[in-house]
């Protein structure tokens, strides 16, 4: 396998090489010029390797192995975790790509982490696996010193404690039942008073009094979750919701910034002021009034849209000056992806969000508040079975430590900043081909929109990258904490061959 030496500069493709035929590129190595092992931890490839078309013979053979006990019509790639390794996941036919998409956003620290794996072994982590505790009934002795080591170690301003959970629709939604206990406890005067008997029969019958009518207001676009609650604040797809029935709930539009920001101050501003206005109409007038607000920092789903700190400010505003809660979504933009270790921190914001929930790049989930109004005034009420799970939890702290032994937070928003300015060069090279491109100062947490996307994100694979998009046209880049300059090099690389191929 042939592959660029070491410091080649990087040359458009020839015309005579654009013709070169697709099976032809696929099996040659289209590693970087720019030679790449990581500065954290060793054994990483220098750079990516394509050996088949992707899928490959054995991938396929996999896949249809697989297809006759689990739906694999949404499957990305087929990968050998065994095999994969930091920034890089490969194949069972020996493809490497560099991994700018991390599981959806998902893998912090690198695939086989050597630290990871030694929490993995260790005897805390075998004691919750095999005896793993139903949390609200039966906690370990140690739960609270796991909390405090981990989870509670980073838990934004202002709160203080935790609700654990599942996953990143499992956060928000008890994080809306916390909400809608919190809000009729306070209609009834605080968490002394009892319950009627009249709500305690209504409820069993799904009607009023017990079966409060409130609401959660979200934005247009957003994207929260597929759970049912999750899903009626859902509005990034279609496909996500057809079918399901969902609750009668507000949605407001987010404002939809004009790139690049300094050249539409004016504009950006006029719409999030009009978005804020929307807003509070909807908690003042709609017929089913909302207990809370909840919001992502950067709406990743629904195609990386932006707002500015300004707006995120008067939400917060809007917010106290009527009396609901506010939900900051923080399940993908979370642990330092934005150059923050939460993103709601680049907000400046006079008090914290009433909640933020988290998942993805933590490997557990749940909601994190302060107020101590938002715990449930009886047992019971915020309930499950395993209400989290230690295991997870462990792996968390060990990915905290991780995080900060390597200042990764630090090195995300570094990165980041080169990346753009790098992607800026070829924006302006290549017009069209990275419009409204976004993230400036939030990392490596980028997205530009391509006029034919899917294709785009199909080529990628071709040259050696995994990557992913969101909305209708966006190209989104999500890679891990131990992105380094030297990885961005190589995607920049694969970025202008996949536009000029």
């Amino acid at each position: 396998m042939a592959a660029l030496r070491h410091g080649a500069a990087l040359r458009p493709l020839s015309s005579a090489s654009r013709v070169v035929s697709s099976r032809t590129l696929t099996r040659q190595s289209v590693a970087s010029g720019v030679r790449m092992v990581s500065s954290f931890y060793p054994g990483e490839p220098e750079g990516p390797v394509v050996k088949t078309d992707i899928p490959g013979p054995a991938s396929k053979e996999h896949i249809a192995k697989l297809n006759k006990v689990f739906d694999t019509r949404a499957v990305n790639m087929l990968a050998d975790y065994t095999k994969s390794i930091g920034n890089y996941i490969v194949d069972p036919d020996g493809n490497t790509l560099l991994d700018v998409y991390a599981q959806i956003a998902s893998i912090p620290v690198g695939y086989n982490n050597p630290e990871l794996r030694k929490a993995a072994e260790s005897p805390e982590m075998v004691n919750a696996l095999i005896n793993r505790p139903a949390l609200g009934n039966f906690p370990s002795h140690d739960w609270a010193e796991i909390l405090e080591t981990g989870i509670l170690k980073v838990a934004p301003k202002g709160l203080n404690q935790v609700f654990t959970g599942m996953h990143g629709s499992d956060a928000n939604e008890t994080a809306f039942k916390a909400a809608f206990m919190w809000r009729r406890q306070r209609d009834r005067g605080g968490p002394a008073v009892e319950f009627t008997q009249e709500e305690m029969d209504s409820s069993m019958l799904n009607q009023t009094p017990g079966a409060s009518e409130l609401s959660i207001l979200s934005f247009k676009t957003a994207f929260h979750g597929r759970l049912f609650g999750t899903l009626s604040t859902t509005r990034s797809k279609p496909i996500h919701k057809l079918d399901i029935p969902a609750f009668d709930w507000p949605h407001a539009t987010f404002p939809k910034l004009k790139y690049p920001l300094e050249e539409h101050a004016e504009e950006n501003a006029l719409a999030e002021a009009d978005s804020l206005a929307e807003v509070e109409h909807l908690i003042k007038n709609y017929h089913i009034p909302p207990a809370a607000v909840i919001v992502e920092p950067i709406q990743s789903e629904g195609g990386d849209n932006h707002a500015s700190p300004a707006f995120f400010r008067g939400l917060r505003a809007l917010t106290k000056k009527h009396g609901i809660l506010l939900i900051v979504d923080e399940v993908q933009t979370g642990v330092g992806a934005t150059g923050k270790f939460w993103a709601h921190d680049h907000w400046d914001l006079p008090e914290p969000p009433d909640m933020v929930t988290f998942s993805k790049k933590a490997q557990t989930a749940g909601y994190y508040y302060g107020d101590p109004s938002l715990r449930p005034n009886k047992p019971y009420r915020q309930f499950n079975t395993w209400m989290g799970d230690p295991a997870r939890a462990l792996l968390f702290r060990a990915i905290i430590d991780e995080v900060q032994r390597h200042d990764l937070v630090a090195n995300t928003a570094k990165v980041g900043d080169y990346l753009f300015g790098q992607l800026e060069r070829l924006a302006a090279k290549y017009p069209g081909q990275f419009a409204n491109l976004r993230g400036k100062g939030q990392g490596t947490f980028i997205a530009f929109d391509n006029p034919k996307r899917d294709e785009f994100l199909k080529k990628a694979k071709k040259f050696g990258v995994n990557i992913g998009g969101s909305g209708e046209s966006a190209v989104r880049l999500r890679p891990m904490l131990i992105f380094e300059k030297g990885h961005a090099d190589v995607l920049l690389a694969a970025l202008e061959k996949i536009v000029t191929s």
